[in-house]
């Protein structure tokens, strides 16, 4: 199979809901990242994106829609105060996960009794979800376990022979997946931090909670992003706390010394030190957005050019850093990282 990167006009859109109403996916592009594409309502499409991705079939799909779409289409409940979260975040990188799931696809949200929703603000999204004018389920556009995509690039790499074709919408400008809420109780929870923050759904709400999955105890996952190893560089990995920089570098130089290329990535302020330790640096940024945006770039970047990558924990922990370090943390696989 021939694999076409395409930008967004309308002969493209055409061919995509072609490929979407014959049951093929589609790469796509949103805010965040960019999702694989296929029909809700389609039992072998859904399927096919499992397949394909190499998903654990007990990691449930987001339905994304466009922002005029009748949502009582797919969903039987709609909580009261669910109309004041749209009308504060949608479009845009909030995923909320409804008390329905008999009108889509059974597969969409592995024998849960809810499904995810979101309203992409991409305007490349927008333009795709209304020319097919059905929900398109959508995880992230990378092999499972693998760094999430921000280009279509990077979807190529991953996808290159495996799907017909990419929706090309530049590069995500979010950079992390969107925030998961579990609207299915008296008040918000949140099931996966990303760039609306707790903080900012309490503002409009009053009460948000957050939510701990206990998967030893046999938990089922509520959300994508839960699983434990995820979004994981081909490559070596380190992680230190914030307070362990000069340790950092120190085993930098170490494995540096026995021949290995090892990459630091770290926030803008320690840059000058890292370069003073002879040793090659990847710009975290300087504020939360900044991090959120390069995150993913940066991991798919390390694993081509170095052996091993160090990373240092950026010292803002809260609001967007949470969504942001849940990713970093995850990448690294690092369960122990005291603080």
């Amino acid at each position: 199979m021939q694999t076409k990167i395409e930008t967004i006009n309308a002969e493209s859109l055409r061919y995509a809901k072609e490929i979407i109403f014959s049951g093929g996916v589609v790469g796509m592009p949103t805010e965040t990242v960019y999702g694989l594409g296929g029909n809700a309502f389609d039992d072998a499409a859904v399927q096919k994106i499992f397949a394909v991705k190499g998903r654990p079939a007990d990691n449930p799909l987001i339905a994304h829609i466009h922002k005029d779409y009748d949502l009582s289409k797919i969903i039987d409940y709609d909580p009261p105060y669910a109309k004041a979260l749209r009308e504060a975040f949608l479009p845009g990188p909030l995923t909320l996960v409804y008390p329905s799931t008999d009108k889509v696809s059974k597969f969409v949200s592995c024998g849960l009794k809810t499904l995810a929703v979101r309203v992409p603000s991409h305007e490349g999204a927008q333009a795709f979800l209304r020319a097919v004018d059905i929900p398109i389920v959508a995880p992230s556009a990378n092999l499972s376990k693998h760094v999430s995509p921000t280009s279509a690039k990077h979807v190529y790499d991953d996808f290159a022979g495996k799907i017909p074709l990419i929706l090309d919408g530049g590069e995500s400008e979010g950079g992390i997946e969107s925030t998961v809420c579990d609207i299915t109780g008296e008040f918000p929870v949140i099931l996966r931090p990303g760039l609306i923050t707790k903080e900012m759904i309490e503002a409009v709400v009053g009460t948000c909670g957050e939510y701990a999955p206990n998967l030893a105890a046999g938990e089922r996952v509520k959300s994508p992003g839960v699983l434990y190893k995820h979004y994981s560089p081909r490559c070596q990995t380190r992680l230190f706390a914030d307070r362990e920089v000069l340790d950092a570098i120190a085993y930098a130089k170490q494995e540096n010394g026995k021949g290995k290329r090892v990459c630091v990535l770290a926030e803008e302020s320690l840059g000058g030190q890292i370069r003073e330790a002879g040793l090659a640096w990847l710009n975290f940024g300087g504020n939360e957005r900044e991090m959120a945006a390069r995150l993913y770039a940066l991991l798919r970047e390390a694993e081509s050019v170095c052996d091993e990558l160090v990373a240092i924990e950026p010292k803002k922990k809260d609001g967007v850093m949470k969504g942001v370090l849940n990713r970093l943390k995850k990448a690294c696989n690092s369960q122990d990282i005291p603080h």
